[in-house]
């Protein structure tokens, strides 16, 4: 039992490690965008900013499980099959890039104006004023956002579980619920309980250190 809850973990590890890098990159491009093509944005554009905003709110409508089979075509054709870990790690990406994008565009709006402008009376660049002050002042806010999304999608690799994505989930619905392992579903609450204290007292600590 030890074996397979390591190798579970891994996979849950794997899971959540690559979605989170993967979202957080888009997450900053489209975040960086919204922020750009706001009405009163460094780069006015409101229709790319209504385009991308109702792209957003329209997937992070959906619910997690329907949106594994919805994404089940695509990613049966990037990773040549629908179940397992490769192929949970695609929706999971995708869904952690959209939740990012929300969090880094609210953390980026919160940057006091006048940095802006001082930014802008400097002759910064847009990207530069992005990257350079709205980007390092909102980094607090991003890290604890981060850590939020991060504990959101160790919860869905559980829910890929249950259509055979691998990791813990799967390991709690193959052996503990349908073997009735009642041992083994308590040893995978305990692991969860424990990677997810991890990863919010891990990201408490920086934001905080980052906001001093």
């Amino acid at each position: 039992m030890a074996q397979l809850l390591i190798q579970s973990f891994l996979e849950t590890l794997v899971m959540v490690g690559i979605s989170m890098i993967v979202g957080t990159l888009i997450g900053m491009v489209m975040a960086s965008l919204l922020v750009l093509t706001q009405p009163l944005g460094l780069w006015p554009k409101p229709f790319i900013f209504s385009l991308l905003g109702m792209f957003l709110n329209a997937f992070r409508s959906i619910p997690f499980i329907i949106l594994i089979i919805l994404m089940i075509p695509f990613t049966r054709f990037c990773v040549g099959t629908a179940i397992g870990t490769p192929a949970a790690t695609l929706p999971l990406a995708f869904a952690s890039s959209l939740l990012i994008t929300r969090v880094i565009e609210d953390a980026l709006n919160t940057v006091p104006k006048g940095l802006i402008e001082v930014g802008k009376a400097l002759g910064a660049s847009n990207l530069q004023i992005i990257m350079k002050i709205q980007f390092l002042e909102g980094l607090p806010l991003i890290i604890s956002g981060l850590t939020t999304v991060s504990i959101n999608i160790i919860g869905f690799s559980a829910i890929a579980g249950t259509v055979g994505g691998g990791g813990l989930g799967d390991l709690a619905i193959r052996y503990g619920y349908q073997r009735y392992d009642f041992t083994l579903l308590i040893f995978i609450v305990i692991i969860l309980i424990s990677f997810v204290q991890c990863i919010q007292m891990s990201g408490d600590f920086l934001s905080t250190k980052l906001k001093k």
